[in-house]
């Protein structure tokens, strides 16, 4: 039993977060995990339309119905509202997440003396979304710029991204990988249950993001040059109505399944019955070179060997621990190529599923929640 200060004094944080709870599995952790040492939780974000349920958390969840869902008025008023707040609400510290919520909980930390946490999912200047926005791209460098210097505790996800915030303001982010629990995955509902064909191999691309710039077209039209197999979108993204339009076409016809987003368990129960999981990201920013999606390692938890986008931090788990391959582009032609000698080299094959095992005994969360404890243990 792990037994802190914290347990005794129930120190108050407030982490916050501006997308919709329901599927950032890495906020998710960080909360479980604060709540087990002791400390009082409370997660904020915000409420959609669409949103699916957050329930059966052991910490409070306040979602904010917004007046508006893009754009700067979107962010002026969830910063507003987030300021507001935790300037009139009890907390000891303050858990930034992403730049988008980080001037609220900056200006609070220093109205109340609290300690700040910043955590940086991603290299958020540098996102394709401000990429033709170059006075949008301005504030956020502005806001950035002015605090980040001043922080004391910060984290990010990998250490590609780690070197380039140390490179530009000479301070280096701890890194906390986003890597799942090792918990034991609820048995899978048959194929018959989920409506997957029984007799072909599942390639499976997963994510909440399925946008442009991340491999999804160039994965599905490589699906004309794969035989004895279907892929299957689970998630949702703005490039979900193209791949929905060209999938009705007659030369994909059974070959590509969409799931919308769904739990995070049971969109695992559907990943551990694929043969293949992409991850396809392109190198056509900062924020993506450097990027390690999530999906890789929930593919490696789920046994799935991977087929992955060259990019540095994705090369160096996919070949380091080698479970699976490196497509050297996003030539349909040479995707298929890569999928259809994954699906037929059946020595290889079973060897990147050994590898998955044992890479998730390693790249799990249990041995890498050392990183957010050592920080909480300073505050406690």
């Amino acid at each position: 039993m792990l037994i802190t200060l914290a347990a005794v004094l129930k120190k108050r944080v407030i982490v916050s977060v501006i997308n919709d709870l329901a599927t950032d599995q890495r906020v998710k952790k960080v909360c479980q995990t604060l709540h087990e040492m002791g400390f009082e939780v409370t997660l904020i974000g915000r409420i959609l339309p669409g949103s699916l349920a957050v329930s059966d958390r052991p910490y409070r969840c306040i979602r904010m119905k917004l007046w508006f869902t893009t754009g700067a008025l979107f962010y002026a008023e969830f910063n507003i509202r987030l300021f507001l707040h935790l300037l009139f609400t009890n907390v000891d510290i303050v858990h930034s997440n992403d730049l988008d919520t980080l001037l609220a909980n900056f200006l609070v930390s220093k109205i109340k003396s609290k300690p700040l946490i910043y955590d940086a999912h991603e290299y958020f200047t540098e996102v394709p979304e401000l990429e033709h926005r170059p006075t949008v791209k301005k504030v956020w460098q502005g806001i950035e710029g002015w605090i980040f210097p001043k922080l004391k505790f910060i984290i990010t996800v990998n250490d590609s991204i780690a070197n380039l915030y140390e490179k530009r303001y000479g301070k280096r982010p701890q890194v906390l990988r986003n890597v799942p629990e090792l918990v034991n995955i609820p048995t899978s509902k048959t194929r018959e249950e989920l409506g997957l064909p029984e007799d072909k191999a599942i390639i499976v691309l997963q994510g909440s993001g399925i946008n442009i710039q991340r491999g999804a077209e160039e994965a599905l039209e490589a699906m004309q040059f794969v035989d004895n197999a279907v892929l299957v979108f689970i998630g949702g993204g703005d490039v979900l109505s193209v791949l929905k339009q060209r999938a009705n076409q007659s030369n994909f016809s059974g070959k590509v399944i969409f799931f919308p987003k769904i739990p995070y368990t049971e969109m695992m129960q559907i990943t551990r019955l694929a043969s293949i999981g992409l991850t396809l990201d392109k190198d056509t920013n900062i924020n993506y070179r450097y990027s390690l999606p999530n999906k890789i390692f929930d593919y490696i938890h789920a046994g799935v060997p991977v087929l992955a986008s060259d990019l540095p931090e994705v090369r160096k788990i996919v070949e380091g621990y080698d479970v699976g391959l490196i497509s050297p582009n996003h030539n349909p032609k040479v995707l298929a190529e890569r999928i259809n000698e994954m699906l037929n080299n059946f020595e290889k094959y079973e060897q990147w599923e050994a590898n998955c095992l044992k890479a998730s005994q390693e790249l799990n969360w249990q041995n890498e929640k050392s990183v957010l404890t050592a920080i909480y243990g300073q505050l406690g």
